[in-house]
């Protein structure tokens, strides 16, 4: 087994290690959400910190690590007898992105418990983490019903398994950790709501404390095993002080007035729910325990607030996570008539002061280690070109956008955008499986069975099935897709008042995209070129900022765009190709520059309609006459053109449109 790099080793990162430690004094704080770029320790300081854990005791033989001084009376291994147990290290259990449910919450034996009566169970991944850490590196790339279904475990303390009528529950109490890189998508905040507490890491800037992280990573790496040895007593007394954290830990008295600032300051936020005020009450108790004090004083409400409240005030992925800390500490002054025991703060620099913090140390250490001129276009129209680069414009507010959707049925990744063949969503017909049995179509397996009873000698009242008589359900749900946009950003588009609207629709767009899982590229052409502003992600708010920043000005490359936009495709598709697309082209349908620059942007946009690929044109044409250029456009991609004003939702152009008609299909 390797040695892991020591918790205390780790330079700097003080309310990282702060919140891992809380919630290994108390685990009902609800886990611990680690955001941040990569090379930040993230998973370094993870995967520390099970080594700091107690041993726990466990009933030999119980896959399901029952305390044998309580043992759970629903374990699938039980009956327990409460006697003595063997004692073994805390588990850490990393979670795949990948896993599928079964791997999650284990697997029922279908045709044993159908022909047998017996609950044949293999356990999952969150009976291997009961009683220690559960641990989901890039958890806002697991899919949403697993991120579900682990959220719920962990709240509720149990899992359950059911098949088509058979149940299984087994105890899941764990720490849960998750890590993510926000610049390849967020968590709903519905999702974010369910961490007790999050924490924003990031590199150092300061040269002394980059030096200490390299120098402790090279001597780890050089002597795993000699490097541990000489932060062996700073690892033992940090085991000991949260051994003592844990037995203090239930004579901790919050106090009315505690009460009242985490109430009040939960208000004052805005925080939906009470879920906020819950952890924030097990976090300042934590603290102070933590400290070796058994009041909970002003200092661990505001603490515990940095910690439980910034995720839990993002309402779209646009807002950056935070909290005004002088509107935090005008709160807690404002509601300071007593402090949570009625007595004056202790010394600051004794034992009972801090508010909990480690000791503070060198640096983060890394995980490895408009004056447009006028020109004339096509066909002898007039425009403007923006010759000039003009600076770039607000976005206008979004707005709640039409359903745009793919046609036919697809296989891609979960989503809520497109119909596709999904393991979640309303049964549609059965068929054999392919490997593992997952989802049962009960009806069909009877009567794939019924015809041979008399053949398999059948005597009784149960049926007697056998391997090949087992169905699938085949399900339809809905995919995410990859929303591709296409923006003119040329001096035709560069009044500033349409602009704005442009990139308010633009923005609506990207949101509507992150509420349905989607991915998100962005490809700008203007002047004599096209560039991909940002490759394919997850990470709409990446778009956004790319957005934002956009200038104007310049000819209107048409044809380079869509061409550009066309290789992005080619590309994506060979790295994940169930996932189907939807290109939209934002633009007025100009197109200058070059020889025959409307010619070109023709047989540009026909690639897509020979592939199929699904499209739809956002028409930005203003003013009292109007060329159409945008929907002939649309007619060459073989996709649909909306205005601007039809693609509000509450438009009275429809509700729901896919964007191409009913006669072209996307295999």
């Amino acid at each position: 087994m390797s040695t892991p790099f020591p918790f205390t080793a780790v330079v700097g990162q003080d309310d990282l290690r702060l919140a891992l430690l809380l919630n290994a004094v108390s685990p009902a704080v609800g886990g611990v959400l680690v955001r941040g770029e990569k090379g930040t320790a993230k998973s370094t300081a993870v995967r520390a910190l099970s080594a700091l854990l107690p041993e726990v005791s466990v009933v030999p033989g119980c896959r399901f690590s029952c305390d044998p001084a309580a043992p759970d009376p629903s374990c699938p291994d039980g009956p327990h007898e409460t006697g003595a147990g063997a004692p073994r290290p805390a588990r850490m259990v990393e979670l795949p992105v990948g896993a599928s449910e079964d791997r999650l919450v284990g697997a029922l034996d279908i045709e044993r418990a159908l022909a047998e009566g017996v609950k044949a169970f293999e356990p999952g991944l969150l009976a291997d983490a009961h009683r220690g850490i559960l641990y989901v590196d890039e958890v806002n790339l697991l899919h949403d019903h697993l991120v579900d279904l682990l959220l719920d475990a962990a709240a509720m303390g149990a899992s359950y398994v059911e098949r088509e009528g058979v149940s299984v529950r087994h105890a899941a109490r764990f720490l849960l950790v998750g890590t993510m890189n926000p610049e390849e998508g967020e968590l709903r905040p519905q999702l974010l709501d369910r961490f007790g507490l999050t924490v924003e890491v990031a590199a150092s800037r300061e040269p002394d404390q980059r030096v200490e992280v390299v120098r402790r990573r090279l001597a780890y790496d050089d002597d795993p095993a000699g490097f541990a040895a000489r932060w062996a007593d700073d690892e033992a007394a940090v085991r000991g002080r949260i051994v003592a954290a844990r037995e203090l830990l239930p004579q901790v008295r919050l106090g009315d007035g505690a009460l009242r600032q985490i109430a009040a300051t939960c208000a004052a936020f805005e925080v939906d729910g009470m879920r906020a005020d819950i952890v924030m009450a097990r976090t300042a108790t934590a603290l102070a325990a933590w400290a070796g004090r058994t009041d909970v004083l002003a200092e661990d409400v505001r603490q515990a607030a940095l910690l439980a409240l910034p995720h839990r005030r993002r309402r779209n992925p646009f807002d950056a996570p935070g909290l005004d800390e002088d509107r935090l500490d005008e709160t807690l002054e404002q509601f300071s008539g007593d402090d949570a025991d009625g007595d004056e703060d202790p010394d600051p620099d004794g034992p009972g002061g801090g508010g909990g913090q480690p000791a503070p140390d060198s640096g983060p250490q890394s995980d490895g280690g408009s004056g447009a001129r006028p020109e004339t276009g096509e066909g002898g129209e007039p425009q403007a070109s923006g010759a000039r680069e003009q600076s770039p414009v607000r976005a206008a507010e979004p707005f709640r956008t039409k359903v745009l959707s793919v046609p036919g049925l697809g296989e891609g990744a979960a989503g809520r955008r497109s119909r596709a063949r999904t393991e979640h969503g309303r049964t549609t017909g059965a068929r054999r499986p392919r490997g593992t049995l997952t989802k049962l179509h009960l009806a069909a397996t009877v009567r794939a069975a019924a015809p041979h009873q008399r053949a398999r000698g059948r005597s009784g009242p149960g049926l007697v099935l056998r391997r090949d008589d087992l169905r699938q359900a085949t399900r339809e749900g809905r995919e995410g897709n990859l929303v591709l946009f296409v923006v003119d950003a040329s001096g035709s588009m560069a009044a500033r008042q349409r602009m704005s609207a442009v990139k308010g629709a633009v923005l609506s767009l990207l949101l509507d995209a992150y509420q349905r899982r989607d991915k998100v590229g962005l490809v700008t052409f203007r002047g004599a070129s096209a560039d991909v502003a940002l490759p394919p992600t997850s990470s709409v708010d990446a778009a956004a900022a790319r957005l934002e920043s956009l200038p104007t000005g310049g000819r209107t490359p048409l044809a380079a765009g869509l061409l550009k936009a066309h290789e992005v495709l080619r590309v994506e598709r060979l790295r994940d190709p169930a996932r189907r697309a939807l290109v939209v082209v934002v633009t007025d349908g100009r197109a200058t520059g070059g020889p025959e620059p409307v010619a070109l942007a023709g047989r540009a946009a026909r690639l897509f309609a020979a592939e199929g690929v699904a499209s739809v044109v956002v028409d930005c044409e203003s003013g009292p006459v109007r060329l159409g250029l945008a929907g002939q456009l649309a007619g060459e991609l073989g996709g649909t053109a909306v205005t601007l004003d039809e693609l509000r939702a509450d438009s009275i152009a429809g509700l729901v449109r896919d964007v191409q008609g009913t006669s072209r299909r996307v295999a």
